[in-house]
């Protein structure tokens, strides 16, 4: 076999890693500009993530920090009764969907967006701000234990949480997020 390129290298290897990079350094082009301090501006941008405690990596907390409201996966009822059903070979397909979902599937609400990480790896996310929210709807599940939440987006793209403990607030808490953005549509 031949030798693994650098460039292919690196790709096997960022695969592989299990840790993410904790902060993305990205080199911006050189300006000119004129301070009167003579203080030269830093020609790098550092992205910092917002930690659970709502404090970026600076330890800085201010108006403009990210407050996490809910973080996690799938109901452990969907997990137990699916498992419990799965015994029969009639409900084994629906089974493995949901040991999937409380294995590999992630939700996050925060003060600013929601995010769904999905993949073995985590490496599928998707991130939408409250500003792009024009309904939520709920429909319970087991006696409302736990629920399933589905958002539409401006664009028309149907975003199906499924199995989210805690269903009711956290709809509830999207749903005034999305109308303080301004963008939940009313209908009566």
């Amino acid at each position: 076999m031949p030798p693994l390129s650098t460039a292919a290298a690196a790709a096997v290897s960022s695969i592989l890693s299990p840790n993410p990079p904790q902060a993305l350094t990205i080199p911006l082009p050189q300006t000119r500009r004129s301070s009167s301090s003579g203080a030269a501006a830093s020609p790098r941008l550092v992205l910092a993530r917002a930690s659970a405690s709502g404090t970026t990596r600076g330890g800085e907390a201010g108006a403009g920090a990210e407050t996490v409201f809910f973080d996690g996966g799938a109901h452990y009822g969907d997990l137990a009764a699916n498992l419990l059903l799965g015994l029969t070979l009639l409900w084994l397909p629906l089974t493995l969907a949901a040991v999937s979902r409380a294995f590999i599937l992630r939700y996050r609400f925060t003060s600013r967006r929601v995010t769904v990480v999905s993949g073995l790896s985590g490496a599928d996310r998707t991130d939408f701000p409250y500003s792009s929210v024009t309904s939520v709807v709920v429909v319970p599940r087991f006696v409302g234990e736990w629920g399933d939440i589905i958002i539409t987006l401006r664009d028309g793209t149907k975003v199906d949480l499924r199995s989210v403990p805690r269903f009711r607030e956290v709809a509830d808490y999207c749903r005034s997020m999305a109308a303080a953005e301004g963008s939940l549509v009313v209908t009566q």
